[in-house]
């Protein structure tokens, strides 16, 4: 498969552009992920604490 050098220039920065705004775009959290984020902290503290309880 012969790909031109300009296309294939093209495609490498396409794919950057995207990898990089799809980080940047993970970086800042909306309520919902920072409602779910404390459930989940909530959820693992409870089943710390239930385990503390049990190993006594």
């Amino acid at each position: 498969m012969n790909i031109p050098l300009q296309l294939r220039t093209l495609l490498v920065i396409a794919f950057v552009a995207a990898g990089t705004l799809g980080l940047m775009a993970c970086d800042r959290q909306g309520p919902a992920e920072q409602l779910g984020e404390s459930i989940d902290d909530t959820v693992e503290q409870a089943g710390d604490a239930i385990e503390d309880a049990t190993d006594k």
